[in-house]
């Protein structure tokens, strides 16, 4: 089962469950209250811990408390996107298109007894691009995306990238690397059903010493992704420390916590390669809060997902 045991969880307060692999560690449950004293929700958050790939029983075990208990108001879903989905969609009552297309899901609510779960991630993964890739990037520099990893996170960043309407804001290419076939074959499914002209690859690969040389190949400009949850919920990184990041790239590490092996490798090349350096923070600020309010059912204005980022960064420092 699930492991709750490091959360306290008040009784007869309305609550919003995080599920993940490590949640106790994670800035939001510092974070929460104060966005729910912000957003006036009277609210409080707990978290599922789940090991990688759990048996569908551990989902279906969380969801059903979700979907039953009248104090449950939803979940923000992290690292488990498919595999809660995969094993739960009978449960639900609704799902968005975003979830049908992405098999996955990152946001559980409920509407008038009704469970519905959306993927926020194509929403958040393209918010969290804006904030560090100005528009016209890829026309401008011919740059590739090499996104090592391809679970939830990769299949939303790709999703985003190819509903771009100007050419000039989508990459020509798009490689995928990911350590076993059924991830691969799932995102190859998924592209096949978009309208793009991105020219997607999809390598099997768990050496890094190949991802080495993938990320050699890479035009200067492109994007490197770690996209694996090495460095967090898994130790390591998905390159070595001879790798060379693309000249004049970026390294977006989706992480903003842990051991952060892949971003370090990064910035020892920003002075020798010019590479640009990204964690997940920002990625993280709008993956939250677009799920509490779909949550909780708040308009998020620019204005309040300001008050919200300064109140989140201030914790975080």
């Amino acid at each position: 089962m699930a492991d709750q045991s490091h959360v306290l969880v008040e009784r007869d307060i309305p609550t919003m469950y995080f599920v993940g692999v490590t949640t106790g560690k994670s800035s939001i449950m510092k974070v929460f209250p104060r966005w729910s004293d912000i957003l006036g929700l009277g609210a409080q958050i707990a978290g599922y811990d789940a090991p990688l790939h759990a048996p569908d029983e551990v989902y279906r075990a969380i969801v059903e408390h979700i979907r039953h208990d009248p104090l449950s108001l939803g979940a923000l879903v992290t690292t488990h996107k498919i595999d809660l989905l995969t094993a739960t969609c009978d449960r639900f009552d609704y799902l968005d298109p975003y979830a049908q297309l992405c098999g996955e899901i990152s946001s559980i609510s409920k509407r008038g007894g009704r469970l519905r779960g959306h993927a926020k991630d194509p929403i958040t993964s393209g918010l969290a691009l804006q904030a560090f890739i100005e528009p016209g990037y890829w026309g401008r520099t011919g740059g590739h995306v090499l996104c090592l990893g391809s679970g939830g996170s990769a299949v939303a960043i790709s999703v985003y990238l190819a509903e771009r309407p100007d050419p000039a804001d989508r990459p020509a290419k798009f490689i995928a690397v990911n350590r076993t076939q059924p991830r691969l074959d799932m995102l190859r499914d998924i592209h096949a059903r978009l309208q793009t002209d991105i020219e997607f690859e999809y390598i099997l690969n768990e050496d890094p010493r190949i991802n080495d040389d993938l990320m050699a190949a890479l035009p200067p400009g492109s994007l490197v992704i770690n996209a694996t949850g090495m460095g967090k919920d898994l130790p390591g990184s998905p390159i070595t420390d001879a790798g060379l990041f693309p000249e004049n790239g970026w390294a977006w590490e989706l992480n903003y916590r842990g051991e952060l092996d892949f971003m370090h490798q990064a910035e020892c090349q920003r002075a020798s390669r010019g590479v640009k350096v990204e964690d997940g923070w920002i990625y993280f600020v709008h993956g939250w809060t677009q799920v509490i309010a779909e949550v909780f059912d708040v308009t998020l204005t620019p204005e309040l997902f300001a008050e919200l980022d300064r109140a989140a960064a201030s914790i975080r420092a």
